[in-house]
């Protein structure tokens, strides 16, 4: 079983930065996307971002586009997620979750396509 853990979320002021993290453990895929969601009370969950096994290709939501950057660290089983220019509406439960991938050149925005879900870290950007 493939275990997710979130870290680095907290409360900033718009416009400050947070650097998310998530560590892989447990059974490993030797090929594997990465992703990341959000959701917000009261909202559905959301995409945000992904990157392909090989780390070369990656997807962000249109929303994001421009301000945050994921990236991985294969030889450290994690993966980031650098967030800058935060504004309010990026308040929310931020989730890594991953999937067996065959592609080394897309990595998927839908939720269903997940199979492993971390439990979430919470970002707070005060106006």
């Amino acid at each position: 079983q493939v275990q997710l853990v979130e870290s680095g979320g907290g409360l900033v002021q718009a416009g400050g930065s947070l650097r998310l993290s998530c560590a892989a453990s447990g059974r490993t895929f030797s090929r594997f996307a990465m992703g990341w969601f959000r959701q917000a009370p009261g909202k559905e969950r959301e995409f945000v971002a992904a990157i392909t096994w090989s780390g070369t290709n990656t997807n962000y939501a249109d929303s994001v586009k421009g301000r945050f950057t994921i990236s991985r660290d294969n030889t450290k089983d994690t993966v980031y997620l650098q967030m800058n220019s935060l504004k309010p509406e990026d308040t929310a439960v931020y989730y890594c979750a991953a999937y067996r991938s065959y592609s080394a050149n897309v990595a998927s925005r839908l939720n269903h396509e997940y199979d492993y879900w971390g439990q979430g870290t919470q970002v707070t950007v005060s106006s």
